[in-house]
């Protein structure tokens, strides 16, 4: 057996419990190892193909009809995840979301509406996911379907896609609050959280977020209100304009496509009313090449907290994004052919799953140990 098949099958076997019967059982590694080939397309005929069935039956039902457990099988992923990338102090969770264009008006979810994969309004589904970031790398660790309220408004469109009964609407912000709730309950390890202007800008959940006593740093748009030290009401870009020119430091916030991601970074005291151990900011990144284009985030942690560790955390949120890449291009997270609530969970499941055994993989390689899982 050779190295790459010795990894597979250990790392395949974390999910045998998850299935009482050996047909299915077998129909999740074929459909993992094909998620994992090279093949352009990964749907239920092209993994057929692959594992050597003559049609794509098989597949189908390992999706929609065989009784296993989707969310048993997150966890799993959860903790191959933080096993391997897991930091208490530089850990980072990320929310963000992602688009899957479809046809028709069956699908789970799918409806017009903006899809930042496609950068317009498009006939789509949007998943909500959590990514776990470390200084060792980064991966998907939980998902949510989107269901705008037109759907949830029609329990008979609900019934015909498999969504139950009991699953009501749920903003994209209040879905990013419930992974990261099964986050916290599962004592995954992680010292900050961010995501983009979309999460960011709603107060509910940055309200949350300090309850708990979890470090944060937002996007927010410019016109986003803060406390400043003053005790006034401001909006953000107004407080940022009013900085010392001084206070500006040129800063890398991680690696990019093309290098160093280089801009000016900014951060200054907000809300005076609070507890004397933590602290909360407003930080802004300014590009060096055109220093009208500024990006805002308010920010909350640790009262030490330095500017060098707010950027990194900032910087950090692009991981989602490269997740999302990874597992679109490497493990078909987008290539799936179904219409039903479970279905569309099991699928994204199983592509998280094979993409968390490339993370693993990889991590392996650089430290040259040939038998990671």
């Amino acid at each position: 057996m050779t190295d790459w098949s010795a990894r597979f099958a250990a790392f395949a076997g974390r999910f045998a419990e998850r299935f009482s019967r050996v047909e299915p059982r077998r129909q999740m590694v074929s459909y993992l190892r094909g998620l994992l080939a090279e093949a352009e397309r990964k749907n239920g005929w092209t993994l057929a193909e692959m594992a050597g069935e003559t049609g794509p039956q098989g597949m189908q039902r390992l999706l929609n009809f065989y009784a296993w457990d989707a969310e048993g099988m997150r966890d799993d992923v959860r903790t191959a995840v933080v096993d391997v990338l897991g930091d208490a102090e530089r850990g980072v969770l990320i929310a963000d979301e992602t688009g899957f264009v479809k046809k028709g008006t069956k699908s789970a979810g799918v409806a017009r509406q903006y899809s930042g994969t496609a950068g317009r309004i498009e006939n789509s589904q949007i998943g909500v996911f959590l990514a776990y970031a470390s200084d060792r790398g980064r991966a998907l660790i939980d998902r949510e379907l989107y269901l705008p309220k037109e759907w949830i408004a029609d329990r008979g469109r609900c019934a015909a896609a498999g969504i139950p009964d009991d699953v009501g609407f749920a903003t994209k912000p209040e879905l990013a609050q419930l992974m990261v709730e099964r986050a916290l309950a599962a004592r995954i390890p992680f010292a900050w959280f961010t995501a983009d202007e979309a999460y960011g800008q709603v107060g509910r959940l940055r309200l949350w977020l300090e309850e708990h006593d979890i470090a944060h740093v937002l996007a927010v748009p410019k016109s986003q209100m803060v406390i400043s030290m003053d005790l006034r009401q401001r909006r953000v870009h107004a407080v940022i304009a009013d900085v010392d020119p001084a206070t500006w430091q040129r800063l890398s916030c991680g690696d990019g496509a093309h290098g160093q991601r280089i801009y000016d970074w900014a951060a200054v005291d907000i809300r005076p009313l609070r507890r004397p151990e933590v602290g909360h900011w407003l930080l802004a990144r300014r590009s060096v090449s055109d220093p009208t284009e500024i990006a805002y985030y308010i920010c909350f942690g640790p009262a030490a907290t330095d500017l060098q560790e707010l950027v990194r955390v900032a910087g950090t949120r692009w991981a989602i994004e490269e997740s999302f890449q990874t597992a679109k291009n490497e493990t078909g997270l987008d290539h799936y052919q179904v219409r039903r609530y479970q279905a569309w969970y099991r699928h994204i499941t199983l592509s998280m799953a094979a993409a968390a055994f490339l993370v693993i993989t990889r991590d392996a390689a650089k430290k040259g140990d040939p038998h990671p899982v």
